[in-house]
C-alpha cells in the first residue's frame, strides 16, 4: 500500500495557511477585538492550555478587554502569559477580572506588529515545508519498497514541489496583506 497522499498533504498544507490567518487575525489593528488573545497559551495545572478554555474574553469597549478568569488560582498565570504573548498588552488586575486597555498604535508599535506578522508567516512555511519533507519521505518509501518507479516518484516530486510553491505563496499574500493593514498603508 503507497504511503503518498496527495490529497492528504494538500489538506496539511492548506491547514498551515489556514493557521497563518487565524494568528494574523489576532493581530491588532487598533481596536479592541477577543481574537487578539486566541494565540495565548497559558500553563495551568502543569500543562499549556489555551487562553480561552481557562477564562472568557470579552471587549466592553472598543479600547478595552475584559479576560475574566474561571478559577482564581489562575489569575497570576493568565496575567503572565498576556504580559510574555509579546502583544504589548498590560493586564490590570481587577479581582477575578483582567482588564487590558488597547494603547494606540504607535509607529514604532506598527512596525511591532508587522515584524510579529512575518514571524507568523515564517512559522506557516516551515509547516508546509515539513509536510513537503514528509511527502518526499513517503515517495522514497513507496519507491523503496517498488510500489512505485523511479519516473512516477520524480513526477510526484515535482507536482508536490509545485503545490509547496503555491502554499507559500499563499501565505506570503496572507502575511503581506496583514502587514500593509498593520502599517495603514
Amino acid at each position: 500500500m503507497a504511503k503518498y497522499d496527495k490529497a492528504d498533504l494538500e489538506r496539511r498544507m492548506k491547514g498551515a495557511v489556514e493557521s497563518l490567518r487565524s494568528d494574523l487575525s489576532g493581530l491588532r489593528t487598533g481596536r479592541a477585538n477577543t481574537a487578539l488573545l486566541d494565540p495565548i497559551m497559558v500553563t495551568v495545572y502543569g500543562a499549556n492550555t489555551p487562553l480561552n478554555q481557562v477564562a472568557s474574553v470579552s471587549a466592553p469597549e472598543p479600547r478595552m478587554l475584559s479576560v475574566q478568569v474561571w478559577d482564581k488560582s489562575n489569575i497570576g498565570p493568565v496575567e503572565k502569559a498576556i504580559r510574555s504573548a509579546g502583544l504589548g498588552l498590560n493586564p490590570i488586575n481587577d479581582g477575578n477580572t483582567l482588564r487590558l486597555p488597547i494603547p494606540d498604535l504607535t509607529e514604532e508599535r506598527r512596525k511591532e506588529l508587522a515584524k510579529l506578522a512575518s514571524q507568523y508567516s515564517e512559522k506557516a512555511k516551515i509547516a508546509i515545508r515539513n509536510v513537503r519533507r514528509d511527502g518526499m519521505d513517503a515517495l522514497k518509501a513507496d519507491e523503496n519498497k517498488k510500489e512505485i518507479s523511479e519516473d512516477e516518484r520524480k513526477r510526484f516530486e515535482t507536482e508536490l514541489q509545485k503545490l509547496t510553491d503555491e502554499q507559500i505563496k499563499a501565505a506570503d499574500e496572507v502575511s503581506a496583506a496583514k502587514e500593509k493593514e498593520i502599517l495603514g498603508k
